[in-house]
């Protein structure tokens, strides 16, 4: 016997038709005699119909009451689904947030999970109940509810695997498992078996959408392997998916794991800023009072070197609150003048065996150079190297990086 937490995102769980699909899986899984939690997302869609209600209601609100209008999808889901499988003739009971309690930080739309009272819920398992609940919500110190952001359902189902000590945390979604890059970009991109947490932490941060950063972050904390499925395959005979879980083998390592890229990203440069000590505590303590988060830095000392050249980048969603920042610092910073781009991509090569194996970022260097791509700013850690390139150039750098690392799927 195992104990699992199953997660079903949004388009799993879409109509009524798609929640007696998850049931179905669910019965798979009690049926082998394993004990079950469920965390549902609301419906696909039905989220953002409650954002624009609150929009609609007032532009500016109450980010409490935000939260208890916005979580009510999740609800509604997890009803529904307990219903379904009661009516198969599962035990089932629909559990929100604060029932359990599952206690958060009181920052409403982004709530971090703090503690998991799991008492109860250890019993009815035990006893042979499915619990469903409600996924992306908690309970605040003041006990009102808060919602946990983006990717809340991922952030609630691990964390509750972590609370439970679950053997396994298996992610339904509408993809059979993650991929070396986006299929959609590169037809031959293969499904991988098996991937650490630090790949899969690398992959959702640098815009692999499968599966949220933050859930990625708590299974790698708690060595807590997870699964990620489709939930559209025949419930009797599920594909394999594929399993994240922690360091592999060295002699399971390929070089370069996977393709990733994201277009959230924009370029700023400032141009002939005095060389001098405390510059770069000019340029970034501003974004930092801010709240925004600079990612690639690169500096450029002039030839006479009485002058520098800073070009970092912020997500595009963060471009003029940056700029804005920025300017606001000019007399401190005193830099000649500034420039932008938001028409920019980065796109990174990832892989644990990148430790191990010399030579990796040149070839990816010089497989862009023969296709004409210019690099605007690089970014390495241990198992990663992100470029900074034109956007026009996004699905010609996947390719040509996906194929020089030998990631194309061979064909049958």
């Amino acid at each position: 016997m195992s104990r699992i937490v199953m997660k079903f995102g949004g388009t799993s769980v879409a109509d009524l038709g798609r929640i007696r699909n998850a049931a179905a899986h669910i019965q798979r899984e009690v049926a082998a005699g394993n004990e079950v939690a469920v965390t549902v997302s609301a419906m696909a869609g039905e989220t953002n119909r409650l954002v624009a209600l609150c929009r609609e209601a007032s532009p500016i609100h109450d980010a409490r009451e935000y939260d208890a209008v916005v979580s009510s999808g999740e609800n509604v889901t997890s009803g529904l689904l307990a219903i379904v499988l009661q009516g198969e003739g599962i035990e089932a009971r629909s559990f929100q947030g604060w029932q359990i309690p599952m206690r958060t930080s009181a920052a409403h739309g982004a709530a971090r999970v703090e503690e998991i009272d799991t008492a109860d819920l250890r019993t009815r398992m035990g006893n042979g109940q499915v619990i469903v609940v409600a996924g992306f919500q908690g309970l605040s110190p003041q006990n009102r509810i808060t919602t946990l952001g983006r990717g809340g359902s991922d952030t609630t189902a691990v964390a509750l695997a972590a609370a439970l000590q679950a053997d396994r945390c298996d992610i339904y979604t509408d993809v059979d498992g993650v991929y070396t890059t986006d299929p959609r970009i590169v037809p031959s991109a293969r499904r991988i078996d098996r991937i650490s947490h630090e790949e899969m932490l690398e992959m959702a941060s640098l815009g692999a959408k499968v599966l949220h950063v933050r859930s990625v972050e708590l299974a790698m904390t708690h060595d807590l392997p997870v699964m990620v499925r489709s939930s559209f395959d025949d419930p009797a005979a599920p594909g394999p998916g594929t399993l994240i879980t922690g360091e592999m083998n060295p002699m399971e390592q390929e070089t370069v794991t996977s393709i990733a890229y994201s277009k959230d990203e924009s370029q700023v440069t400032l141009r002939d800023v005095p060389d001098s000590p405390g510059v770069a505590s000019a340029v970034f303590g501003p974004l930092a009072d801010a709240g925004i988060n600079v990612d690639m830095i690169v500096q450029t000392v002039s030839e006479d070197g009485t002058s520098t050249q800073i070009t970092f980048t912020v997500p595009e969603t963060e471009y003029a609150r940056a700029t804005a920042a920025i300017e606001g610092a000019r007399d401190n910073i005193r830099y000649g003048s500034m420039e932008g781009d938001t028409a920019v991509v980065k796109v990174s090569v990832i892989g644990v065996g990148m430790r191990s194996h010399a030579g990796v970022a040149a070839t990816a260097f010089k497989a862009l150079a023969e296709k004409g791509i210019n690099i605007r700013a690089i970014t390495t850690s241990e198992i990663k190297i992100s470029v900074l390139i034109d956007a026009e150039y996004t699905e010609l750098a996947v390719r040509a990086l996906h194929s020089v690392y030998g990631l194309d799927k061979v064909p049958a």
